[in-house]
């Protein structure tokens, strides 16, 4: 048997935690094997939930610490104050090489900055990136920047598509990488001079990791024509955020549809199976887990909000691209 993956794991951050993220480490560890869970926080309050849960004692460590970083604390604050706090010590867990990859709730600005102070960027990447998984027509979608960079340069954009096609295919090794730039048309002369000095760059050279299909609009992103969309931070972070508002505002519009009237009732419920799968293909849960693209050790991003299930599936990410050599990837084909 292979060495086992050891997970760290940030048990104090996010809502109601450590409570969903014990949950969210059964829910995971009764899915797959040779993972140890590296955990960090209160021990006093994290001890009794692993003791009511079907996680074996073997799998886990805990470090004890009674100091987390807030959701209120800005990034700077949560630097000066955390080399305690439970972020702190999982990150640095990978410094160490005790720990393969980090997740974490907690809060998001600080999480990028006691990453970046710990962990070294990959050689010849200037700036990492915040990538997420979203779901299109016939699979998924890897997305980036998604707020780590207000502004970027050609190469940022160009390192972000070898980033984003590396994390593709760890994610899905059977398929192949097909990358677009996030533009306001599909003409080549549309958009700024960063973006079409970006096409020419991509368009000119070819690269063994992803094939370059050009633009991609707004309203084609989930068509599945590709899978890895490459924009800045300030335009990705827009777009992740109405995404998330439209698909809210579908699934909380057919809930009230569907319960209004008698005939919506019983739509609903011959209609049970074919909801459930439009739930699904909704449910933000199950795409959980943004990563930090850039550094030389993974570094995974539950949502504060998710619940036990989100929490479990960005753990399932994160055994997923150490299993899939994300960093030797990257590191492999960066230029």
């Amino acid at each position: 048997m292979s060495n086992p993956i050891n997970i760290a794991i940030d048990a104090m951050g996010g809502e109601n935690s450590p409570y969903k993220v014990i949950k969210g480490i059964e829910i995971h560890s009764s899915n797959t094997n040779n993972i140890n869970y590296n955990i960090y926080g209160d021990q006093k309050i994290i001890e009794p939930l692993l003791k009511k849960s079907k996680i074996k004692s073997k799998i886990y460590n805990i470090t004890h610490t009674e100091n987390y970083i807030k959701d209120t604390d800005s990034p700077l604050t949560a630097a000066k104050k955390g080399k305690n706090s439970s972020m702190w010590l999982a990150v640095e867990s990978l410094k160490n090489q005790a720990s393969d990859a980090i997740v974490s709730a907690g809060n998001t600005g600080a999480l990028f900055v006691i990453a970046k102070l710990n962990l070294k960027m990959i050689e010849r990447i200037e700036k990492p990136a915040l990538s997420a998984l979203w779901p299109n027509k016939i699979g998924m979608n890897v997305v980036l920047d998604l707020g780590a960079n207000i502004e970027c340069n050609e190469k940022n954009l160009v390192d972000f598509s070898l980033m984003g096609s590396a994390l593709h295919k760890s994610l899905f090794e059977n398929e192949m990488s097909k990358v677009a730039l996030l533009n306001i048309g599909s003409e080549e002369l549309k958009g700024n001079n960063v973006i079409k000095n970006t096409y020419q760059i991509l368009n000119e050279k070819k690269n063994s990791l992803f094939e370059f299909k050009g633009y991609i609009e707004g309203n084609k992103i989930m068509d599945g024509d590709v899978n890895v969309i490459v924009t800045d931070g300030f335009t990705g972070n827009v777009a992740l955020k109405t995404a998330e508002g439209t698909a809210n505002f579908i699934t909380s519009e057919l809930k009230k549809t569907m319960n209004s009237s008698l005939l919506g009732k019983l739509s609903a419920l011959l209609n049970i199976k074919n909801l459930k799968k439009f739930k699904n293909k909704l449910d933000p849960r199950l795409y959980n887990g943004a990563i930090l693209l850039g550094l030389d050790k993974p570094v995974i991003k539950s949502h504060g909000s998710t619940d036990e299930i989100g929490f479990a599936n960005s753990l399932k990410v994160s055994e997923k691209i150490i299993k899939g050599k994300l960093i030797e990837k990257i590191k492999k084909n960066i230029i």
